[in-house]
């Protein structure tokens, strides 16, 4: 396995450093350049527009330009954003990349644990009625346009019922005297539900020991304790209703991107699940006499988790391809905004730093899904 690792971390390598050059590459080859927005402004004589391109290092040869840049890349500097000046590419993306990773992954995991749970149900009760009308509103809901979905969730929701802000990261009414900037608020929210959610992975590693009957009642005051101490930790931080308007900003959009995307998970799980019911060994499990539940939980679900696992994993990766759109529609100020914005204006060391934050994400996706594969199924064994 150790091998494997090395050998695939170095892949990874090669492989960025390729897709660094191709990016870079075609990026550049693009008409134009950032300057071009100055040159209807009858205030710049030619010489400062001159100058201008020169500051920015827009009149050096492009293999120079990449050769610069890939120095100050490994080195951690992806340059200046031309739209965002002073501020250099890495604050942009250590800002705006926690919000669009938690927007996503977030949803990424509600989608996918509402589509994995029905759709074992769906495989485990094949035929009914419940398995057509669920199929029906999932698959409508798989392919319906986001855009024009997600501007229904905001006129339904926010404009028509008034439960949900219309847009933004946050309400500027309510941060007018607030003590903190938006940044710290959100760092201490993504800092709160990481401890909470690894407090709960040992616990309900722990309750593994107990009886079968005392499991469910143990994790379910294990969550209870760890949701009222994350409760109470905000009341009297002092700060509660500000993580509270962050938070109340991302529900509708969360909302939307699982009610979105659920219905592919439910349909791999369905298929795979019965693919798995098939098995010599379910059947030896029928014949054990052991209860439903577990034939459908421990055998057949289980397995059928691999090909649901590699999906979830790769949608994490590409957090970004759906954030150009869902983040322009409810305004969220994450990458995926920030890669458009700066597409818009022609900022290329902004869209190429959001570029390469994509392809860390998907390369190590794929070596997490290759490792994970290993643990899940006994049967793989790698070298």
């Amino acid at each position: 396995m150790r091998r494997f690792i090395v050998r695939r971390i170095g892949q990874n390598i090669l492989t960025f450093f390729l897709f660094l050059t191709l990016v870079y590459v075609l990026v550049d080859a693009q008409p134009g350049d950032f300057a071009d927005i100055y040159l209807a402004d009858p205030r710049l004589t030619p010489t400062q527009r001159a100058q201008l391109r020169e500051s920015l290092g827009l009149d050096r040869p492009v293999l120079e330009r990449y050769l610069q840049w890939l120095r100050n890349a490994v080195r951690g500097d992806l340059g200046v954003s031309f739209s965002n000046y002073p501020r250099p590419v890495i604050d942009v993306i250590l800002e705006r990349a926690p919000r669009t990773i938690v927007l996503f992954l977030t949803a990424t995991i509600m989608s996918y644990y509402v589509g994995f749970l029905a759709g074992k149900v769906l495989a485990w009760k094949r035929g009914g009625f419940m398995e057509y009308a669920t199929t029906i509103v999932g698959v409508g809901l798989y392919t319906v346009f986001l855009p024009w979905f997600g501007l229904m969730m905001i006129w339904f929701f926010a404009f028509t019922l008034g439960l949900f802000p219309i847009g933004k990261f946050v309400d500027p009414v309510v941060w007018r005297r607030a003590p903190v900037d938006a940044n710290f608020v959100f760092h201490r929210m993504i800092f709160s539900a990481f401890l909470g959610s690894t407090i709960l992975l040992l616990w309900t590693s722990f309750s593994r020991r107990l009886n079968p009957g005392q499991r469910r009642p143990a994790r379910l005051i294990g969550f209870l304790v760890v949701l009222v101490g994350i409760v109470g930790y905000w009341i009297v931080s002092g700060i509660g209703r500000y993580a509270w308007d962050i938070l109340h900003h991302l529900v509708l959009p969360i909302l939307t991107l699982t009610l979105v995307n659920f219905a592919g998970t439910m349909l791999l799980t369905r298929n795979s699940m019965l693919e798995t019911l098939r098995e010599d060994y379910i059947m030896a499990a029928r014949a054990k006499g052991l209860p439903d539940k577990t034939i459908r939980d421990k055998h057949a679900a289980r397995n059928a988790m691999l090909p649901v696992v590699t999906a979830f994993v790769l949608a994490v990766a590409f957090v970004l391809d759906g954030g150009v759109i869902t983040e322009t529609i409810f305004s969220w100020p994450g990458m995926g905004l920030t890669l458009l914005e700066a597409a818009v204006v022609q900022d290329i060391p902004m869209v190429i730093g959001a570029l390469v934050f994509t392809g860390i994400l998907a390369l190590t996706a794929h070596l997490v899904a290759d490792v994970l594969y290993a643990f899940l199924d006994p049967r793989i064994r790698y070298s």
